[in-house]
């Protein structure tokens, strides 16, 4: 029986189709970056004609290092030209050098951090899982510790942290490094986990809101009159849902209207997988970590302000968290379980990192 020839114009229909597809497999690639990728890079995917104009047709996805067991934190240090992050089994905080891509420990032991971030003053603010504290690394090397309690109670193992302008630190604590040993040193939760801030004057903490079930990682619109956190509490809570909410910042102090703003489900996915990491860029879209559902889904979506989800960067790893780094702001760097990844974009930073 002979095979119909298929048609040229249904042949280039059906190579669209498929390159145009969420839950196409990733491109047989080399990320040694030894064979180069063709361009446009096939795994920066855009779902919507609104991510057009962020993505750049002659760059790749670029893999920076691999080594890592569980990578999370980047936090671009502007004056030094580098990016820290953390290897939080490890117990390491690395840096990657702009000027030719070496990766050295730039901390050791590091309290099993995860999220760090620099304030106003250019000092590193990091969570540390192990210690189950806030802490700031003066110029002089000593380290002050923000906060490790509350209300006589510890702290549950701090997770991600971001400065507004004012220098007030608001961080979340939903306690992952306490329940392994893994991640820090497994022991019992004292405290609902929730999202507080820290007055960057008198340097008193307040809870901001419990009113999430794990969160996880944040950041603020560019005007800062919105607060968005990541939940991941469907790692322990059944009843959660897989989401990235929003507030409204009142006055600067306060949060209220929580809500929403996108559920991780995908369309052509069985499951929602999960977000973590979070940043916004100057147009207000946010730029959201993702992963434990395998190819097509895992690493970076992009949200519209109005919660539509208009991009993809497609990862071979499950995406922890991201941030906008370089000279420019328009580098997005990725940490993604074993491995360091950075892509140029046609978006810049909201925040300094």
């Amino acid at each position: 029986m002979k095979v119909p020839e298929l048609s040229r114009r249904a042949f280039a229909a059906a190579a669209a189709t498929a390159l145009a597809s969420p839950v196409r497999g990733l491109a047989q690639r080399d990320w040694t970056n030894v064979t180069p990728t063709r361009y446009p890079d096939p795994d920066i995917v855009s779902l919507d004609p609104r991510f057009n104009k962020y993505k750049l047709g002659n760059t790749p996805i670029q893999r920076l290092h691999v080594g890592t067991l569980w990578a999370e934190g980047p936090a671009w240090n502007t004056v030094g030209k580098y990016l820290v992050y953390s290897d939080i089994p490890n117990n390491v905080q690395l840096r990657w050098l702009d000027e030719d891509g070496h990766v050295s420990v730039f901390r050791h032991p590091s309290g099993n951090s995860n999220g760090n971030t620099f304030d106003w003053q250019g000092r590193q603010l990091s969570c540390e899982h192990g210690n189950r504290r806030i802490v700031r690394y003066e110029y002089d090397g000593s380290v002050t510790v923000l906060a490790d309690s509350w209300q006589g109670k510890r702290l549950n193992a701090p997770n991600d942290a971001v400065v507004d302008p004012d220098g007030n630190i608001w961080f979340t604590d939903p306690g992952y490094g306490s329940l392994m040993h893994y991640e820090g040193n497994k022991g019992p939760l004292e405290i609902k986990e929730a999202v507080y801030r820290i007055d960057g004057q008198s340097g008193t903490m307040e809870m901001v809101t419990d009113e999430i079930f794990k969160p996880n990682g944040l950041c603020f619109s560019p005007d800062y009159k919105l607060l968005y956190i990541a939940d991941t509490g469907a790692s322990h809570y059944p009843e959660a849902e897989r989401e990235i909410k929003v507030w409204d910042v009142d006055n600067g102090r306060n949060l209220r209207n929580g809500r929403r703003f996108v559920s991780m489900m995908m369309d052509g996915f069985e499951q929602a997988g999960n977000a973590d990491g979070i940043r916004c860029d100057t147009d207000g879209n946010i730029w959201s970590s993702a992963g434990w559902v395998g190819d097509g889904y895992d690493g970076v979506h992009v949200f519209a302000p109005d919660g539509d989800r208009i991009g993809l960067i497609k990862l071979p790893e499950i995406c922890s968290n991201v941030c906008f780094g370089g000279v420019k702001r328009n580098r997005l760097f990725m940490t993604a379980s074993q491995s360091l990844y950075a892509v140029y974009v046609e978006a810049q930073g909201a925040h300094i990192t």
